[in-house]
């Protein structure tokens, strides 16, 4: 599924993302931040033009 590859095993591929993005907004702050990820699940959004607008498709 789509969550399973944007999660990754045991979270690693989330944990990788959330890892770069505090970084870079650390950067740009010039001071240690910390970063809440959250993954929103939402059913049908492949069939969802409003969704897949947003999505960049």
């Amino acid at each position: 599924s789509q969550k399973g590859i944007v999660i990754g095993r045991g979270g690693s591929r989330l944990r990788e993302v959330g890892e770069r993005a505090r970084r870079e907004i650390e950067a740009l702050l010039g001071r240690r931040v910390y970063l809440s990820l959250r993954v929103k699940v939402a059913k049908e959004w492949q069939r969802d033009p409003k969704a897949l607008g947003r999505l960049g498709f």
